[in-house]
């Protein structure tokens, strides 16, 4: 008996409808070619609700979000709204109510994208961040004194216990597990490595040499959970010299596990240089309930309606959550048909210098799945 799915789509403002829309037409090509059947509920939060209600989120938006099996999101970003107003009331409330506590971004460089990172190939170029996504600093721990006067003081505070830190790291060492087989162990690890029977590498980002306090515990709890993944090879690097090798030697790295401000500024890094934001794709994630997909690329407002804007990125998050519900096969098709267009097809992935619209990439894609 086949699978039904019910999936929540928040398309968004600006040009998130428009790669929404695409990103939709390949899930439904995915379900017919794979087996299994969707069912699809858009809501409308975002800038316009805002700007005619005054109202970010109904009251009952998590609890509505919570009978789907997954969540499609476009983009939040209108020009129109204050920045902080949308982000604050849909991204970082949704993340929190629905205690979606990993952000997973993956960082691939395929075929026919151009890298600002000289002489690095799609070989060079594939690995994943997790980043901690509900506690550290961005939490809001802290306030303000005095404000306006020159005696104002601003606290904001980093701040984690164990059983956040535990769970994302754990969450990663099986990332780790997942990407990679004794058959098949990722090809940064030595001869003596693959002998030793490890199959992948798990790289702690922090700064223990200054966070002293957070990144101690950080530490302890990554190599307390590394001895129940003893095939998987252990790394730390601080955030400055992560930085520094993603730009130099991103051939190093198979997955980062990071803070939420380190995994942010990181993941944006990765993005760059897997060819733009336009490519990239991203998962808030809550393994045991409901987890939210996107591109990673904004609202992009001024290319709104114009149907120039890149819908790939949307369209890999489309393959991302069908990873995350079990269908592996039809996952792996969306990631095959994305390499088979930005290497044959797409001119540039810059929105307007694609060579074809924003419908006919989606169209492409159907017909890639198709087979």
């Amino acid at each position: 008996m086949s699978k039904n799915y019910k999936i929540a789509v928040l398309p968004g403002d600006g040009t998130g409808p428009e790669v929404v829309a695409e990103g939709l037409k390949v899930l439904h090509a995915a379900a017919a070619k794979f087996g299994f059947t969707v069912e699809t509920k858009a809501y409308d939060w975002g800038g316009d609700r805002y700007l005619k209600t005054g109202n970010v989120l109904p009251d009952d938006a998590a609890e509505s979000l919570k009978q789907h099996d997954a969540v499609f999101l476009g983009a939040i970003g209108h020009p129109d709204v204050k920045p902080g107003i949308l982000e604050k009331g849909i991204l970082l409330k949704l993340r929190f109510e629905l205690d979606q506590y990993i952000n997973l971004r993956p960082v691939k460089l395929f075929p026919g994208v151009e890298t600002p990172l000289a002489n690095k190939t799609p070989e060079d170029i594939d690995y994943v961040v997790v980043r901690e996504n509900t506690g550290g600093i961005y939490t809001g721990t802290g306030g303000i004194s005095m404000k306006g006067s020159k005696n104002e003081v601003a606290v904001q505070s980093m701040v984690y216990n164990y059983f956040q830190v535990e769970r994302c790291i754990r969450f990663a060492f099986e990332q780790a597990s997942k990407r990679h087989s004794a058959e098949n162990p990722w090809k940064g690890l030595s001869e003596q490595d693959v002998k030793n029977g490890k199959t992948g590498q798990l790289t702690l980002c922090g700064k223990t040499n200054v966070l002293t306090f957070v990144f101690d515990l950080w530490e302890r709890v990554f190599y307390e959970v590394a001895k129940d993944f003893p095939h998987i090879k252990t790394d730390y690097c601080h955030i400055d010299a992560t930085c520094m090798w993603m730009v130099k030697n991103p051939e190093w790295f198979d997955v980062i596990v990071t803070t939420n401000m380190f995994g942010d500024i990181i993941t944006d890094l990765g993005a760059m240089t897997q060819g733009g934001m336009g490519i990239a794709a991203g998962g808030n994630i809550n393994p045991q309930g409901v987890s939210m997909f996107e591109p990673i690329g904004g609202s992009a407002p001024k290319y709104t309606g114009k149907n120039v804007i890149n819908p790939l990125a949307a369209i890999s998050s489309v393959g991302m959550m069908l990873d995350f519900l079990g269908e592996v096969e039809a996952a792996k098709a969306i990631e095959n048909g994305v390499a088979y267009i930005t290497g044959n097809k797409l001119k540039s992935m810059a929105a307007g210098r694609m060579g074809y619209s924003t419908t006919e990439v989606g169209d492409m894609m159907v017909e890639q799945i198709k087979g």
